[in-house]
């Protein structure tokens, strides 16, 4: 499939912070179901980039976050006339959009580790060449290149469902009450399995990683010279430039369900200081779904045409 990743300057937004309002999604479905495929295109718009920026972290992969975003989508399309108002309509979307990332087929890097020690061993057999100052400061983005992949991977090692949940819970913080209706579980058991999922994955980041436990001899600046001499990464300041990106602290819901604690809250924003893409090509994926054979079938299915 083709890449969707484009230069267009639209911001992304969060679709499951408490602010949205869903008035607007309502009547856009409404519209679609009728027969407007302008309607459909823009419903498509409005929650391709949060779809895709949650895909890119959930598959460590910008290609592979493209194709399933599109999978995503398509699904969502040919399940519109099934919305019968019986939950909200973020609710029922977003229970839509994450079963199937938690049915899709296995994504390349959920299978590169077995297993956070194993994670750990690959990681530590980099070698950690040192250093000037001034070599310091001038591979700023070299370094923060390897950081976000070291952290990304880690993410890897973690279930499906731990690392959704993780991303939402406290990463994009969405509102506790709306990560349970889409998991379809109380609010207590969301808390629960992130609070257990948060303390898991943040033991193992605090015997690992320097960044977050200066007693860790592990350092992102070291080991990125090392890739980099190695062939194994190169340094991307494109997705670091706020032409064409974000963090995730831009989206992430301010008025989410606090329950980390200030200890927590500083392994989450590491996370959220990861990029995101700012907009999506729009004009490429309505085109794919276009002219795609199936696409009017699709849109037949749910106009009853």
């Amino acid at each position: 499939m083709r890449n969707i990743v484009s230069n267009r300057k639209d911001t992304m937004k969060n679709p499951l912070s408490k602010s949205y309002n869903e008035a607007n999604d309502q009547q856009l479905i409404e519209q679609a179901n009728d027969g407007n495929k302008n309607a459909l295109n823009e419903l498509i718009v409005t929650h391709e980039s949060f779809i895709y920026n949650v895909a890119w972290k959930f598959t460590d992969n910008k290609e592979e976050a493209s194709d399933l975003t599109q999978e995503v989508l398509i699904k969502v399309i040919t399940k519109l006339s099934t919305f019968k108002g019986n939950s909200s309509l973020r609710t029922w979307l977003y229970r839509i959009v994450f079963n199937e990332f938690m049915q899709t087929k296995r994504r390349p890097m959920e299978d590169k580790w077995e297993s956070f020690d194993d994670f750990a061993d690959k990681l530590n057999a980099i070698p950690s060449p040192d250093l000037s100052a001034e070599e310091e400061e001038e591979q700023i983005y070299r370094t923060r290149t390897a950081r976000v992949r070291c952290m990304s991977g880690m993410l890897m090692c973690l279930t499906r469902e731990q690392r959704l949940i993780y991303l939402l819970g406290d990463v994009f913080q969405i509102d506790h009450n709306l990560g349970a209706e889409i998991f379809e579980v109380s609010k207590d058991n969301f808390r629960t399995k992130l609070s257990r999922t948060r303390k898991e994955f943040h033991a193992f980041m605090n015997k690992q990683c320097g960044l977050v436990n200066l007693d860790n001899p592990c350092r992102c600046s070291k080991k990125a010279k090392a890739m980099e001499a190695a062939g194994r990464m190169q340094t991307d300041k494109k997705i670091f430039d706020p032409e064409f990106s974000a963090t995730i602290a831009e989206y992430a819901d301010k008025v989410a369900d606090e329950v980390a604690d200030k200890v927590d809250r500083k392994y989450i924003e590491f996370f959220q200081d990861h990029p995101t893409k700012r907009a999506l090509d729009k004009e490429s994926i309505i085109r794919e779904l276009v002219n795609d054979s199936n696409y009017n079938k699709y849109f037949d299915e749910i106009t009853g045409k």
